[in-house]
């Protein structure tokens, strides 16, 4: 497996991240029937800013890049230590994606190991996470690498 390591992103890293997460996170929530998609990315990037009002120096939270071997970056994630609910020793990951033009290259499941070992060491006695049900490639690697099904929302359209 290839070598990948984490680090805080910079703050330009994390405003160029926080756009294209706004509009990746309202796709995927309009996408899933959960809202309109008339404001849905301005919703999407009211709700990282509640979450991240001091990006990546936001207290309790780790906003990470990847990287490989050489300090190339080949991705980025964001974990919450205090989870959304209130569960307590469980993290939250928000967010985790590798680079669309480095996939391909085996990186995902040694970015979600790197990810894992930072949240570890910042305390965390497990990490949860979300994960829309058409992201078949995501479920495999989070069942791939342990992870289990703790709750499950489904729908049917009638």
């Amino acid at each position: 497996m290839p070598a990948v390591t984490v680090r805080t992103m910079t703050d330009a890293e994390c405003e160029a991240w926080l756009d294209e997460l706004a509009r990746e996170y309202a796709e995927d929530q309009v996408l899933a029937g959960r809202w309109p998609a008339e404001g849905a990315i301005a919703r999407a990037a009211e709700e990282n800013a509640e979450l991240l009002p001091d990006g990546p120096a936001t207290d309790r939270m780790l906003v990470l890049r990847g990287v490989d071997e050489a300090g190339a970056p080949i991705g980025r994630a964001w974990v919450a230590l205090d989870h959304p609910r209130g569960a307590p020793g469980v993290a939250f990951l928000y967010d985790i994606e590798v680079l669309p033009e480095r996939r391909g290259e085996g990186l995902g499941r040694a970015l979600l190991q790197a990810v894992e070992a930072e949240t570890r060491r910042e305390g965390a006695d497990a990490l949860e996470l979300n994960v829309f049900g058409g992201n078949r490639t995501a479920i495999a690697l989070y069942g791939s690498a342990g992870y289990d099904v703790v709750t499950q929302q489904m729908r049917k359209a009638l």
